[in-house]
């Protein structure tokens, strides 16, 4: 075979994905040249996290972003990257960034409301979502993407400078075997968390504990709960009374991803895709993955309000 791709035989890659779901919605092709451009900045970003030094990329930047979160030099980067990218698409009307304070306006014709392109056409809960992804950077580059038929995870062959289909419509775990979250905060948690840490740590059925798994990155450990199953939770506490993680642009992409997949994401009160926003950096307590683990920490959630 030489140095042919492994990928080549009967390969799907996203790009030509991306153009058949659009032929089969019998779109406009707007959502395919915002996705294409998106894939093009991911595949920079891609090069950058291969190419640099992690002193030049991973050093930080001395500043401080709009969310109060210290930022890396690959976080101004990508922003940079993405913004750059998805405005020159011309698909755009507003974008939102954890990097940017305001939202960005991009153009005049798209928005959903009746005066000119603010920052308030992003104020739509998640219900409203057409497609959502993440991408993933380490060895390799993986792409999980829906548009609302499924969650299908796609891997950049290098060799073809393109993403290829490694696995199509993948379910999440009916149950998991793995817990997620940041027990640093255990001293800040709620009742209902705590409860629900230690059922899964001393089963009182005498099953297998759960195995604790947490990366700190979100997308690492949403993708991982994707794949094994679980649960992933970022709870609000007595520090982060509101959450945590921002709503539009990182909760909201993967819930969306979850419930595709079939599995549920709330945030303790109410699904994430059913919040109102009413600010573009809102915060919202997380809790995501197999259904049936996010339905026993509902359960707690429910049993400790009922016992106020």
């Amino acid at each position: 075979m030489g140095d042919r791709s492994p990928f080549e035989t009967d390969m799907l890659t996203l790009t030509r994905y991306v153009m058949e779901k659009g032929r089969q919605a019998k779109g406009t092709g707007e959502l395919t040249q915002l996705l294409n451009s998106m894939l093009t900045a991911i595949k920079a970003i891609s090069s950058a996290v291969r190419k640099a030094g992690l002193a030049h990329l991973y050093g930080i930047a001395g500043s401080v972003n709009v969310t109060g979160d210290e930022v890396k030099k690959l976080d101004v980067l990508s922003n940079s990257l993405v913004i750059n990218m998805l405005q020159s698409s011309y698909s755009t009307c507003v974008l939102v960034s954890e990097e940017n304070k305001d939202a960005l306006i991009t153009a005049q014709e798209k928005r959903t409301s009746e005066d000119e392109p603010s920052e308030k056409d992003a104020l739509q809960p998640g219900r409203n979502i057409v497609a959502a992804g993440y991408a993933l950077y380490g060895s390799a580059t993986l792409v999980a993407l829906s548009t609302g038929q499924g969650v299908d995870l796609f891997m950049l062959d290098p060799a073809l400078g393109e993403f290829v289909l490694v696995e199509k419509d993948i379910k999440i775990k009916n149950k998991g075997k793995i817990y997620s979250l940041n027990e640093g905060y255990a001293k800040y948690f709620d009742a209902a968390t705590t409860e629900y840490v230690q059922k899964k740590k001393f089963p009182e059925d005498g099953s297998a504990p759960y195995g604790a798994r947490y990366v700190g990155s979100m997308v690492a450990d949403v993708h991982r709960t994707l794949v094994y199953g679980g649960i992933f939770l970022y709870p609000a506490n007595q520090k982060n009374p509101k959450g945590k993680l921002r709503l539009l642009y990182e909760c909201n992409p993967v819930a969306y991803i979850i419930e595709q997949a079939g599995g549920m994401a709330t945030t303790g009160t109410q699904p994430v895709l059913d919040v109102k926003p009413e600010a573009i950096h809102q915060r919202v307590p997380l809790i995501l993955g197999s259904p049936d683990d996010v339905q026993e920490y509902l359960t707690c959630v429910q049993k400790n309000q009922a016992g106020r």
